[in-house]
C-alpha cells in the first residue's frame, strides 16, 4: 500500500512504525473473512482492511470524523485478522496508533469519556478495584440474574505457602484476576510445585498495562509496564528462569513489552530481556515432564474456548487442547473456534450489543455437544462466558490442578 504522510507526523516515531505496517498491506481482504465485527455488521469499514484504509486517511491529514471513531471503536483487536494474513500484517499494532491519533482529535461525549476514564482509574489497581468488587457482591442478592452471574462468588483460598526449589519461575499477579479468581495462580502454585518449581510474586508488580494501552493512554500503559519490569528486576537479576503469566491477555502484552518500549532508551534493554522471559504458562507446561503431576482419570468432557490472546496474539493455537488431552480430558470439537468471545478486555463494557451477540454466538458453539464443563485461558473470557453459560466456566489450570494426585 502506497502512503503519503502528513508532516504533521513526520517526527513521531509511532507513525513511522504506523506508515510501515501500511505499507506491507495487499488489499487482498483475506483477514474480512474472519473478522468477527465484519461477520457481524458486513460493513467494509467494521472490517480489518476498511480500518486500515480509515488510518491510512488520518495519517494522510485527511478529516477525521466521529463515524471514524466509531469504526475503530467496534474493533474487538482480537487480531484474527493478522492469523490470516499472508503478508504479515501488524494491524493489532497498527489500530492502537490510529486510534490514539483520531481520540487526540476527535473529543469523545461525556457519555463516552467517563466510562473510559473510570475503567482506567479503578481496573488496573487491585485495591480500588476490590473495593468496587466487594460492594458488588454486598448488593449481589438484589441484582437481575444476568449481573449476579458477572460477580462470582469468592471461594475459599487454598494453602499458598510451598517449599523452596531450585528452580524459580516469577508469576504475573495482574489485577482482576487477583481479585476474581486468586484460585488461577494458586493451582499454577501448585501444579508447578509438583514439578519442582518454585512460583515467586514480586510484591511491586501489577496491571500489566493492557487496560491503558488499549483505551488510548499509552504513556499510561508504558509506565504500568516500567513498573513491572522495576518489580522483576531483582529476581531476573537472581535467575529467575521465566515470567509465567496465566492470564493470555496478559501474555500478549508483556511479550510486547520489548516493542513498545523499544524508543525509551532508560528501559529498552530491560523490556527486551522481559519479554524474552515472558510466557504464557502453557508454554512452560508443555515443555516439561507432565507425567510428574500423576493426575488422576478426569470424568469431565471439556468445551475449551481458546482466547483471542492465546490463538492470535500469542499464535499458541492447540496447546492448551493438548495438554488437556493429554492429561485425559475428553474436549467436544467447538465450531468458529477462531472466533472471539465478545469479552475483548473493556469491549464488553464499551460495546455491549455487539459483546453480547457475539457471546451469544461463541455459548452456542461451545455448548452444543453438551459438555460438563467449559474451560478457557483468560480471565476476561472467563468471567463473560460465565454470565450466561449454563455450565461452570473455569480456567483451564483449576481442571489439572482438581485431578492432582
Amino acid at each position: 500500500m502506497q502512503t503519503n504522510i502528513s508532516r504533521q507526523f513526520e517526527n513521531n516515531h509511532h507513525i513511522k512504525d504506523a506508515e510501515s505496517i501500511l505499507r506491507s498491506c495487499v488489499h487482498c481482504g483475506f483477514c474480512t473473512a474472519t473478522c468477527p465485527t465484519y461477520q457481524l455488521l458486513g460493513d467494509e469499514l467494521d472490517g480489518p482492511r476498511g480500518r486500515i484504509y480509515l488510518i491510512k486517511q488520518v495519517l494522510e491529514g485527511n478529516a477525521i470524523s466521529s463515524k471514524t471513531q466509531t469504526h475503530l471503536d467496534r474493533c474487538l483487536t482480537c487480531r484474527s485478522c493478522e492469523t490470516t494474513c499472508p503478508s504479515g500484517v501488524r494491524y493489532g499494532r497498527l489500530v492502537e496508533i490510529g486510534r490514539e491519533i483520531v481520540d487526540q482529535q476527535v473529543p469523545r461525549s461525556l457519555l463516552q469519556a467517563v466510562p473510559r476514564t473510570l475503567l482506567r482509574k479503578i481496573v488496573p489497581y487491585p485495591r480500588r478495584f476490590a473495593l468496587l468488587y466487594k460492594l458488588g457482591l454486598l448488593f449481589r442478592p438484589l441484582l437481575p440474574a444476568n449481573l449476579k452471574r458477572k460477580l462470582p462468588l469468592p471461594r475459599s483460598p487454598h494453602n499458598t505457602s510451598y517449599p523452596t526449589k531450585e528452580r524459580k519461575i516469577l508469576v504475573l499477579q495482574g489485577c482482576v484476576q487477583s481479585v476474581v479468581t486468586p484460585q488461577t495462580n494458586q493451582a499454577a502454585a501448585r501444579i508447578l510445585e509438583k514439578l519442582d518449581i518454585e512460583l515467586i510474586t514480586a510484591p511491586d508488580a501489577g496491571c500489566c498495562g493492557a487496560v491503558s494501552h488499549h483505551l488510548s493512554a499509552h504513556e499510561e500503559g508504558l509506565d504500568f509496564m516500567r513498573r513491572n519490569i522495576d518489580a522483576w528486576w531483582p529476581d531476573i537479576e537472581q535467575g529467575a528462569e521465566a515470567i509465567a503469566i496465566t492470564a493470555s491477555g496478559c501474555s500478549a502484552v508483556v511479550k510486547d513489552y520489548a516493542e513498545l518500549l523499544k524508543h525509551d532508551p532508560a528501559y529498552a534493554d530491560k523490556a527486551k530481556k522481559v519479554s524474552a522471559l515472558a510466557k504464557d504458562i502453557s508454554e512452560i507446561l508443555r515443555d516439561e515432564d507432565l507425567s510428574k503431576l500423576a493426575l488422576k482419570e478426569p470424568a469431565l468432557k471439556v468445551a475449551f474456548h481458546s482466547p483471542c490472546t492465546l490463538q492470535h496474539g500469542q499464535q499458541l493455537n492447540g496447546v492448551v487442547e493438548q495438554i488437556l488431552t493429554n492429561a485425559g480430558f475428553k474436549l467436544t470439537d467447538v465450531r468458529d473456534a477462531h472466533l472471539c468471545c465478545g469479552s475483548a478486555g473493556t469491549y464488553s463494557i464499551l460495546q455491549p450489543k455487539l459483546s453480547q451477540q457475539l457471546l451469544e454466538n461463541k455459548l452456542s458453539a461451545l455448548q452444543s455437544e453438551q459438555a460438563d464443563i467449559i474451560a478457557t485461558a483468560n480471565i476476561g473470557c472467563q468471567m463473560h462466558l460465565a454470565s450466561k453459560a449454563a455450565q461452570p466456566v473455569k480456567h483451564w489450570l483449576e481442571l489439572i490442578d482438581e485431578n492432582l494426585a
